[in-house]
């Protein structure tokens, strides 16, 4: 017996799991799971200082090769106001699935179940098929795909290739799958000086002027101009804050914060090298912290990115861009074990109030994660 992607998105969906809650949407993905054989593993994780968060790690079979599917079933908060549906009811009308995690991503994890059920009629595959499924991946993502992998990495679990569900078409399903992703790196600048009247600033010592200068310094030339499968890095400023409301005092201090997406060219290491490099030349006592959310990597085309690309094309009749665009995903953290691609439904409703996808996308994106599952075996193999 086959699984309709859309009942099963439904019932995701009708799982109001905003991060890092469940709500049962991994207790729903287990009754469709295991009767087909797959062995599910609920991990738990927490941190200090963070909530719990439930995760599920399922698999079928126990040979390899192992192909992985990931993603999460935590979604963003649907807002106070502006839907003109229920966001957690699942309500199909007008050809359209509404609702939170409707694109983003329940409904690439209904399509990719929905297509293990189908080849699953054809007999057992030659190797394993998996998933890895987060609740914290619109969160902090500490307790979720990075311990997932930990644990799988003790228990000597191996992934082969991965394909992660994320939204990856701009407009139109078939136009893109993601190759790889820019890294994330923000920065938090504190310059320093010493408090004083307005009157006697030679008393005092000002430390925006040094501010004004580091933060043009960094932002008034390009990084780079871009390499083989990337776009240029960017560098924006987020916030320029001096807590200041005093207009005749020079205040002692003034912070910036920045968010760096870089491509290949760059490591973390050497970035914060480059700030430390730039803010020492113009002096002055300054604190700079960084903290990088992942690294940029790419899949060079192969045999995982082709074989998507042929299945995305064979269902739609549009051969998909490879792109490395966007923002982050848990594939930052895959990269690391294994080839990983993304491709799921169409982005534009993703975070936003009346968040949707076509039904007939969800349906063809189950006939493109069938036409993987039934080409990845012979392609792992050679």
């Amino acid at each position: 017996m086959t699984i309709d992607p859309i009942a099963l998105a439904q019932d995701l969906i009708r799982c109001p799991s905003v991060t890092p809650r469940d709500d049962g949407a991994l207790a729903v993905l287990e009754a469709a799971l295991a009767p087909m054989g797959f062995t599910c593993h609920r991990l738990r994780f927490q941190q200090e200082g963070t909530e719990p968060v439930e995760n599920l790690y399922a698999r079928l079979g126990t040979g390899g090769p192992n192909f992985c599917f990931a993603g999460h079933t935590d979604v963003v908060p649907p807002g106070d106001k502006g839907w003109t549906v229920d966001p957690f009811a699942g309500e199909v009308m007008g050809g359209r699935l509404f609702g939170r995690g409707a694109v983003d991503m329940k409904g690439a994890i209904a399509a990719f179940v929905a297509a293990v059920s189908r080849r699953l009629q054809d007999g057992p595959p030659a190797g394993s098929i998996s998933l890895l499924i987060t609740g914290d991946e619109e969160g902090v993502a500490i307790n979720g795909t990075r311990k997932v992998l930990d644990w799988m990495a003790e228990r000597g679990e191996r992934i082969d290739a991965c394909v992660v569900g994320e939204p990856t078409n701009p407009k139109a399903l078939g136009d893109m799958i993601k190759i790889g992703r820019r890294g994330s790196l923000t920065g938090f600048l504190t310059v320093f000086g010493a408090q004083g009247h307005v009157a006697y600033p030679h008393l005092a010592d000002n430390p925006l002027p040094r501010l004004v200068r580091m933060l043009a310094a960094i932002t008034e030339h390009p990084m780079d101009e871009g390499t083989a499968h990337f776009q240029p890095s960017t560098l924006a400023l987020t916030t320029i804050d001096v807590d200041n409301t005093a207009t005749n005092v020079i205040p002692a201090q003034g912070k910036a914060t920045f968010n760096i997406r870089f491509n290949d060219a760059h490591t973390p290491a050497g970035i914060e090298a480059w700030l430390r490099r730039t803010f020492d030349s113009i002096g002055g006592a300054y604190e700079l912290e960084v903290y990088c959310s992942g690294d940029s990597f790419v899949t060079p085309p192969g045999p995982l990115t082709e074989l998507v690309a042929e299945a995305v094309e064979g269902v739609t009749g549009r051969r998909p861009e490879y792109s490395t665009t966007g923002g982050t995903s848990d594939a930052r953290f895959i990269k690391n074990v294994c080839p990983v691609v993304e491709f799921g439904l169409v982005g534009q409703t993703m975070h936003k109030v009346d968040e949707y996808c076509s039904v007939e996308d969800l349906r063809r994106l189950t006939d493109i994660y069938e036409a993987i599952l039934k080409g990845v075996f012979t392609r792992l193999a050679g």
